[in-house]
């Protein structure tokens, strides 16, 4: 996958001034967008457009992709592209809607840098992104292949048949197809669940299921997101949360998501913080069914006992393991809480932790707490290539040039 001559040495020369604007190119991209497409604004999760994380999702993944095109030493893109290929298949994404992409981004390429974009400055841009949108578009069909999902049909009705409250702030809902039986997916995966709300619009989310495969059913598992900082709250986590029982139907997708558990038999190492335990607790139900024996290490971090989502199953889990040990953190209230082991108080603190030897470790929650453990466990010897990290909503971390050192 190559510029022509003619388009890299105009990228080269213009790729700097691009990334300066990336931003600002997709504060006027969307709105343009949006205004021409109303439709789309049931695919794009609105809350990540408040505060800003779709558009730097985007900014970053193009200039990233751009770079790699010019520059033989920069990071291979490959593992980038195929993240953003799960959550594009899990949110229904079709191969009609990058041409409307394409043409609304590269007008507000010129409209943020005027005369500076001359019509062979746009012709080499409009060739990366093509690029861009092509590599995308091949890995979402084979994608949306092995999932037996038409592209034009990518949401399937499911019927909750259990609600169970795991936290004052989270909830779990188990849902089964209403025909034929659940889809078979992998150990860490997430699916997105789409609702109709009250104001007419229509939103997407994305749950990690929170079940190992069971056949016939998956459980997800919800926290309800109030806004901070002027953030809205979460939509469709509220309207879940106000909704949802036993019987309720709902759009879900086929299940999505890169970071999954692996087959092997060496140690894991699981570190999540608040509702980032989900996939940790997908992980050790099906662990503590297939492999009781594997050596296991829980690190999670949470604000109390009491919001510690899934702890009892977490507990029934750990106990039915023959070499699998958890440590918590809590903010407030840690010496009253009733683990297994003496939680600690405050952060999460990996330092002193026992870590196995030859671990693989899967972490999950808030940006920065995961940067900040990974520092820790790369200090601990633990290589980077095995530490494997899961992103709520547009993964902004993948994307940043210098992810690797974070």
């Amino acid at each position: 996958m190559k510029l022509s001559p003619e388009s890299e040495a105009i990228v080269r020369a213009t790729a700097g001034v691009v990334a300066e604007n990336a931003e600002a190119i997709t504060k006027v991209f969307y709105p343009a967008m949006f205004a021409a497409h109303p439709e789309l604004l049931n695919v794009f999760n609105r809350a990540n457009q408040a505060v800003g994380e779709q558009p730097k999702a985007l900014a970053a993944s193009v200039v990233a992709f751009a770079v790699q095109l010019i520059d033989p030493d920069a990071p291979d893109f490959t593992p980038v592209m195929r993240r953003i290929a799960h959550k594009h298949v899990s949110l229904g994404i079709q191969a009609r809607q990058y041409t409307i992409v394409g043409r609304h981004l590269l007008d507000a390429v010129g409209t943020v840098l005027g005369d500076a974009v001359t019509p062979e400055v746009r012709a080499a841009w409009d060739e990366v992104y093509w690029l861009f949108g092509t590599s995308l578009i091949a890995e979402e069909g084979k994608l949306y292949a092995e999932g037996g999902t038409d592209p034009d049909e990518p949401w399937r009705q499911y019927r909750v048949v259990e609600r169970l409250e795991e936290s004052g702030e989270a909830f779990s809902l188990v849902l089964a197809p209403v025909s034929g039986s659940a889809p078979a997916h992998h150990t860490g995966q997430y699916v997105a669940i789409a609702v109709d709300l009250p104001d007419g619009t229509r939103q997407p989310r994305q749950y990690t299921i929170s079940s190992g495969p069971r056949g016939d059913s998956l459980r997800v598992t919800v926290k309800r997101v109030f806004g901070v900082g002027g953030a809205p709250d979460g939509q469709v986590s509220t309207w879940l949360h106000e909704n949802a029982e036993p019987g309720t139907l709902l759009d879900v997708s086929q299940p999505a998501g890169d970071v999954v558990l692996d087959g092997g038999e060496n140690p894991l190492v699981l570190v999540s913080a608040g509702i980032g335990i989900t996939p940790v607790a997908a992980i050790l139900e099906d662990l503590s069914r297939r492999q009781p024996q594997r050596t296991v290490r829980l690190f999670h971090a949470d604000r109390t006992h009491d919001t510690h989502a899934l702890y009892a199953s977490l507990r029934r889990q750990v106990l039915a393991m023959d070499d699998a040990r958890a440590q918590n953190w809590y903010e407030s209230d840690a010496a009253q809480a009733p683990t297994l082991h003496p939680a600690l108080p405050g952060y999460m603190n990996l330092d002193g932790v026992d870590l196995p030897e030859d671990a693989t470790v899967f972490m999950c929650g808030p940006l920065p707490f995961m940067q900040s453990a990974r520092r820790a466990l790369i200090a601990r010897g633990i290589p980077s290539e095995r530490i494997h990290y899961e992103v709520f909503g547009p993964d902004l971390w993948a994307q940043q040039p210098d992810a690797a050192a974070a």
